[in-house]
């Protein structure tokens, strides 16, 4: 008897493991019943609908570029801030000269690009700033008698990361303070863009392609934001000579001339870009910094990879030659990073064999004005219903 209801206790656990890969394929997001409901969370919902009277800021309040100042983002219920540096607008030649040492040909051809003014991130995300995200930090760090906001509840109903299984290198520097957030997926860290515009009200997302070389350049037309030569790279960049490849903190270096920290080297920062080696011949005029071949999110299953191969700027401290931290230095997402992933389906949050992998966040002047612009932008919420589907955890 005892055998008979082990046995039946086995199977229906079996079935209830295995029944939700067979109901995502009878089961589309667009027709099933189950996706009603998921529809009303947050992550369904355009980000621009969430910039209605903004939470006040000291000096984050700007119309035009002339009023843009430097400012600290406040995440509600917290005392963590994350200080944005205003950058502004104009014309840059985006890519490498042929005469440019290291280069690679994907960087190719130069060609010149209009940028928007926007704001940026002084750093790459950090542990402590992302760690409100994964929600544990923030619930602790909220006052136990004080009342959610309307904007709070909002963002306590958004999905957020996983816990990290298998735990990836990088990790292991997320109670060290000022340590760069590491090991995440782009979708992550577009995901973490979009909970922060609901908290605040302000549209924060990745900078595309164009955007952040605009940046690290600094209105430089050099290799590196310092000069061709990289003799000077010490004064600037963590990469494999001075920290052995290990990831350091944040603001220890000279920043470039417009107060951007750590652009070259330390982590590979994510950017909203699929790779092609043609995606420079493909731009077209007058689109300013828009993203060719927009990211896209991998889906969860793990296959069906050979076409999200989303670029990453900057180098990091695995760098070996100082020519992968260049301006122009374009890199690529490679399956590799998840190679001892395990999970299934593999993680939408989390790259196991990339501790060099991080992300810095944008706040553009003028935000998208419609849902569908902004679309470019922001990650694919379908992907997120697929995954919790396949991995209820």
């Amino acid at each position: 008897m005892k055998k008979t209801i082990h046995f039946a206790a086995t199977l229906l656990l079996s079935v209830a493991l295995v029944s939700p890969l067979f109901a995502e394929e009878d089961c589309p997001f667009a027709d099933c019943p189950d996706a009603q409901a998921d529809r009303q969370n947050p992550i369904f919902q355009p980000s621009i609908s969430f910039l209605a009277n903004p939470l006040p800021v000291a000096d984050s309040v700007a119309t035009t570029e002339a009023e843009m100042k430097p400012y600290d983002e406040i995440i509600p219920g917290t005392e963590v801030t994350i200080r944005m540096i205003p950058i502004p607008g104009g014309r840059f030649m985006m890519g490498s000269p042929e005469s440019e040492e290291g280069r690679s040909e994907d960087e190719s051809p130069q060609h010149e690009v209009q940028v928007k003014p926007f704001w940026m991130g002084e750093t790459t995300i950090t542990w402590i700033q992302f760690r409100q995200f994964q929600m544990e930090d923030l619930r602790k760090s909220r006052p136990a008698t004080g009342t959610l906001t309307e904007r709070e509840r909002t963002a306590d109903a958004f999905a957020w990361p996983t816990p990290a299984w298998g735990i990836p290198p990088g990790l292991e520097n997320q109670n060290r303070p000022g340590y760069p957030a590491s090991a995440m997926t782009i979708y992550a860290a577009q995901m973490y863009c979009r909970w922060l515009t609901i908290l605040t009200g302000r549209y924060y997302r990745l900078p595309t392609e164009a955007e952040w070389e605009y940046a690290a350049r600094a209105g430089t037309t050099t290799a590196f934001s310092f000069g061709d030569d990289d003799a000077d790279i010490d004064d600037y960049a963590w990469w494999f000579e001075n920290s052995f490849g290990d990831v350091e903190r944040v603001r220890q270096l000279k920043p470039n001339a417009w107060g951007l920290y750590d652009m070259h080297g330390n982590v590979a920062e994510w950017v909203l870009e699929r790779w092609a080696a043609d995606t420079y011949a493909n731009r077209q005029p007058n689109r300013f910094a828009s993203p060719v071949r927009p990211a896209a999110t991998r889906y969860a299953s793990g296959a069906g990879t050979s076409d999200v191969i989303n670029v990453l700027r900057g180098g990091s401290a695995d760098s070996d030659d100082p020519a992968e931290l260049r301006s122009a230095r374009r890199l690529r997402y490679t399956e590799q990073w998840r190679r001892d992933d395990p999970q299934y389906p593999g993680s939408i949050w989390w790259l196991t064999n990339a501790p060099h992998v991080g992300f810095r966040i944008v706040r553009p002047l003028g935000p998208p004005a419609t849902a569908e612009e902004a679309r470019q932008y922001e990650p694919d919420p379908e992907q997120w219903w697929n995954y919790r589907r396949l991995n209820n955890r």
